[in-house]
């Protein structure tokens, strides 16, 4: 598993730096999507990707294909691909490197990191165990579709902060929303559901992982969740994502992210529920 670890870093790109023009998301709908599986020696993702593809993917014809198919396709303009790329930030100075899930087009002599990136969301910290997102990753693929979507129709969405303006258009929404929270994701003070309560008004439940799971599956139109993506104790220079994705509608309902100065700070913490009012 360490071994095909190397294999994935290896290959993938450093950072994306190829902002999209509207004319590539045009292209998009008029392409068919690859689905890159990932080299790694017995990855969960692939099985659970497949699956996934099968039921939520109706914006394009897709095919599923390996990471050498991928080199080799990967100048067609007319293919545009979706797969799990490692990513760092030059300007954070960190070196810390995450994983995202990427949707990007081809285009003659391609690049991974200046291919045309049409929505990439972070999964994890690059050395998290993939377990922590993989039963996410439906709502994850709804959300890619729909963000092309609603690019099509306002292109102000495209940019290296547009997924921020979600945040403006999902304000109040979580009043009649039910939050599934994680324990391990909330910062330590908020751990039992009075603390939450003293700074959060709605609705939320603090639940296990397999909750959340089914609550994607059923697409309950009722419930949000949160997705942090943070070093989980193997760094402390970092960035923190703090995502709220709703279960059904898989929109964004809040998005943000911090660079830590703390190990407490990888956590949803009393500032982030406040935001939330």
């Amino acid at each position: 598993m360490i071994i095909g670890l190397f294999a994935i870093v290896s290959l993938v790109c450093k950072a994306q730096e190829h902002i999209p023009t509207i004319d590539d998301y045009k292209r998009f709908i008029k392409s068919k999507t690859m689905v890159v599986l990932e080299d790694a020696i017995m990855s969960e993702y692939n099985i659970v990707i497949k699956d996934i593809m099968a039921r939520s993917w109706d914006i394009t014809p897709y095919e599923v294909i390996s990471f050498k198919q991928f080199e080799e396709l990967k100048d067609d303009p007319d293919l545009s691909f979706l797969m799990t790329t490692v990513v760092s930030f030059a300007k954070d100075k960190t070196k810390a490197r995450y994983n995202f899930l990427s949707l990007v087009m081809g285009e003659p002599k391609a690049n991974v990191k200046t291919m045309p990136d049409l929505c990439s969301l972070p999964l994890s910290y690059l050395k998290v165990d993939e377990e922590s997102y993989n039963y996410k990753l439906e709502a994850f693929i709804l959300f890619i579709q729909n963000h092309v979507r609603n690019v099509l129709q306002n292109e102000k969405l495209i940019g290296e902060n547009a997924l921020k303006l979600y945040n403006a258009q999902a304000k109040g929404a979580l009043a009649n929303k039910t939050l599934l929270l994680v324990k391990e994701d909330l910062a330590k003070e908020l751990r039992t559901e009075a603390a939450i309560k003293a700074v959060y008004p709605y609705k939320f439940r603090i639940v296990e992982r397999e909750e959340i799971a089914e609550a994607i599956e059923r697409q309950d139109p009722d419930v949000v969740f949160l997705h942090k993506v943070g070093p989980e104790g193997t760094r402390v220079n970092a960035r923190v994502y703090k995502i709220l994705v709703g279960a059904a509608d898989s929109k964004l309902y809040y998005w943000n992210y911090e660079m830590m100065d703390h190990a407490s700070d990888d956590a949803f913490q009393a500032k982030d529920f406040k935001k939330l009012k």
